[in-house]
């Protein structure tokens, strides 16, 4: 990761990604990630292992070979005590493997995505001020997964879900480069927002989609894309009884069927981030993410 701003080298490399039909492509690896033939799944997962240095003694199942299809190894479990949680009421753990995008304080609602790029936390939330108020001010977290990653999410503090809203949108990649380049990118890529109460007061976990990621899925309610569809859809959970979701610190939330980015908000004065969740910072599940502040 880095904040340097991008060469006009690297934007022009960055530039097809306007035209790219990223929906069809993103359909395409749907697809061929489900296949089930041996001719295919056996190599193009010996050759994903070797392409990315994927360890595989720390899945629980280690052979390549046992996966159904490519996207069933793509979001393989960790073996048992592969990922201790950290202890603690009072600490909140890292989601998923990966790499500090940014993370830092929020400047009222806007986000910093990048040198010389920031976004409205409203439009990443899907659009709705009341969704995005509780968290102005406050601190946030980009988490982004490379594909040789672990590619589950894990709920970083116990809490109870009130809404999820899937908000369709393009598929740009979201690499470091692209990050760089594209304003606005995770404000405007297909992404599915998760809004908690928690122990650590409000919460909003933001699982963003890219291209041949656009296949994303929690716990509770299954796969949420595709279909990618045109509009905004919003689902409510009760407080308890049938419908209601809780979920305690370093339960499994959801994954990613193919890999992409995870964003963090949280109210002021709620949690102080970890000293060792700042930019470009390598992350793994359940290492501390913050500390609880209030509560």
């Amino acid at each position: 990761m880095t904040d340097e701003t991008p060469t006009l080298a690297e934007r022009l490399r960055n530039s097809p990604q306007y035209w790219l039909p990223a929906a069809a492509i993103t359909a395409l690896t749907h697809r061929i990630t489900r296949v089930r033939a041996p001719w295919l799944r056996k190599p193009l997962i010996r050759w994903f292992i070797d392409a990315y240095r994927v360890n595989m003694a720390e899945a629980a199942e280690p052979d390549p070979e046992a996966y159904e299809h490519f996207n069933a190894f793509f979001t393989r479990a960790l073996a048992a005590g592969a990922r201790p949680i950290v202890a603690g009421e009072d600490r909140l753990c890292c989601p998923v493997d990966g790499a500090v995008s940014q993370a830092g304080a929020l400047a009222g609602e806007r986000v910093l995505q990048a040198k010389g790029h920031d976004y409205s936390l409203t439009a990443l939330l899907g659009g709705e001020p009341a969704d995005s108020a509780p968290f102005a001010g406050g601190c946030f977290a980009t988490l982004y997964l490379s594909p040789r990653d672990y590619h589950r999410i894990h709920m970083p503090v116990d809490g109870r879900l009130r809404t999820m809203i899937h908000v369709p949108g393009r598929l740009f990649s979201v690499s470091p480069l692209t990050t760089r380049c594209i304003p606005g990118l995770f404000a405007r890529n297909e992404r599915v927002v998760t809004l908690w109460d928690t122990a650590a007061g409000p919460m909003a976990l933001v699982l963003v989609g890219a291209i041949n990621v656009a296949s994303m899925e929690t716990v509770w309610a299954g796969t949420i894309t595709p279909p990618l569809g045109g509009a905004i859809r919003r689902w409510q959970y009760p407080a308890e009884g049938e419908g209601a979701v809780h979920l305690a610190k370093g339960d499994e939330l959801g994954r990613f069927n193919m890999g992409s980015t995870v964003i963090l908000a949280f109210a002021p004065g709620a949690v102080g981030l970890d000293a060792s969740i700042r930019a470009g910072a390598p992350v793994r599940l359940g290492q501390a993410l913050a500390q609880r502040l209030v509560g």
